[in-house]
């Protein structure tokens, strides 16, 4: 299925199909969310059709906004289309910008906005399974030792985010 997504062309934002933006490493935008419960973040495995890091841990959700999507807006979408997860109330943090090998021949060069959003306490997934394969609340404390622990589980922007960024984004 092909989608195009905001990628800069030289000096010039264009929709560029998804999987040419990463073949050629196009810097693009994305949009990376962050879901909290009880000081736990909710952690996602990616299904194992995905095109890249099929299987890897990753933050709660990431995504590339349509044209002209707002960012905060696409976090939305995204938390219910891949997690099932509706009512939140993402908090933008700021914007990060990271390279990166993600296998096959393929780079993420992104221009990410973060948001991070509090669910309640009776707050579970749903997860899409084309999307996730299983999901897990991890305290930050526990993330960073199984990350120390087995960094090739993980995918690269977020060990990127909790290395570069992590005060900015989980405080």
């Amino acid at each position: 299925m092909a989608q195009d997504i905001p990628a800069w062309v030289g000096d010039t934002l264009v929709p560029v199909d998804k999987l040419e933006v990463h073949l050629k490493g196009l810097r693009h935008k994305a949009v990376s969310v962050f879901v909290m419960r009880e000081g736990r973040t909710l952690l996602q495995r990616r299904a194992l059709e995905k095109y890249h890091t099929p299987g890897f841990w990753a933050n709660t959700c990431c995504t590339h906004p349509h044209w002209d999507e707002d960012p905060r807006d696409c976090a939305l979408r995204r938390l219910d289309e891949e997690l099932g997860l509706r009512g939140l109330d993402p908090q933008y943090r700021g914007q990060v910008e990271y390279r990166a090998e993600v296998g096959g021949g393929m780079t993420e060069h992104e221009l990410v906005d973060i948001f991070v959003a509090e669910a309640g306490a009776g707050v579970e997934p749903a997860p899409n399974p084309a999307e996730v394969m299983d999901t897990e609340w991890l305290t930050l404390p526990e993330l960073r030792a199984r990350i120390a622990d087995q960094p090739g589980m993980f995918t690269p922007w977020l060990r990127i985010y909790l290395a570069e960024h992590g005060e900015m984004i989980l405080g």
